[in-house]
């Protein structure tokens, strides 16, 4: 008994301490912040489907890292200026009678991984590590990162409440919005650029191959209980930051990549709930 009791202090010990970590304290408020954010943008995502444009721009985003570091400047910087552009430039291109949407798509998300590759490989000294921007580790943001998604979640919470209405009519029905009188093109670039700086601001924590899960699977677990659009905004910040958690401590425990670890736990969430949905109506 006096041995168990041992053990189990000496795991309350191991507990408390990892908490008192500043990077792990750094991670759960990055995942609360990412929640946020990736909670309101990701809902427009998914209501307007997006999901195929978010993806072009997030493999896009590789060209600007690949080009801050052949030019010395933060990688992080060039990449949210090269996804804007991408971002622009995809919507600008799909708007046009003569170019497919998802050619456009097509054209920037190649594009921006040829560049990225390149540029990475002309870069000046050591052959850099590209996994932490290809997989992220929640575990290596800093506080410049914390600032970036705090001033993001804190700007697109201000826009999304003063602008809710022409937002959902956009996202739902974007004729209607323009018989409205609402500038439907201008909401449309504001929102598209607001994808492109969440990928960014989320590039450390989960990497370039899987930011787009964090912007859906939370809203598509959502969706499963309400069509309403706010709701689906708020339960996605629930679900986000409980997948993030669960992937943070299966990361911790398995010494596995935090960034697959919160995809990996956010479906299994999604197939919980889904499980559990169908089992109730049957």
């Amino acid at each position: 008994m006096e041995n168990a009791g041992h053990h189990i202090h000496k795991f309350k010990i191991k507990k408390v301490d990892l908490l008192q970590y500043t990077f792990f304290q750094h991670a759960l408020l990055g995942s609360l912040l990412a929640s946020i954010a990736c909670g309101i943008i990701g809902t427009y995502i998914v209501t307007r489907r997006l999901v195929f444009i978010s993806g072009g721009i997030t493999h896009a985003s590789f060209g600007g890292i690949g080009l801050g570091l052949f030019t010395g400047i933060s990688p992080i910087l060039s990449a949210a200026l090269f996804s804007v552009l991408s971002a622009f430039g995809v919507e600008w291109l799909s708007k046009r009678k003569d170019m497919r949407e998802d050619s456009a798509i097509a054209v920037f998300w190649t594009l921006g991984m040829a560049l990225g590759i390149m540029f990475s490989f002309l870069s000046p000294g050591f052959a850099p590590d590209l996994s932490a921007y290809l997989f992220g580790n929640i575990l290596t943001i800093n506080q410049v990162d914390l600032w970036m998604l705090g001033i993001l979640a804190l700007i697109m919470s201000g826009f999304f409440y003063l602008y809710i209405r022409p937002i959902v009519y956009i996202a739902f029905d974007r004729e209607f919005a323009r018989s409205q009188k609402i500038p439907v093109e201008i909401f449309e670039y504001l929102l598209m650029m607001f994808i492109a700086l969440t990928i960014v601001a989320c590039l450390r924590m989960v990497g370039i191959v899987l930011a787009i899960s964090l912007l859906t699977i939370p809203q598509m677990t959502a969706n499963l209980f309400t069509y309403n659009f706010k709701r689906i905004i708020w339960l996605s910040i629930v679900i986000g930051f409980l997948g993030c958690l669960g992937g943070l401590f299966i990361s911790y425990h398995w010494k596995v990549p935090s960034g697959a670890s919160i995809i990996f736990f956010s479906i299994l969430i999604y197939a919980v709930c889904k499980t559990g949905k169908s089992l109730i109506k049957k």
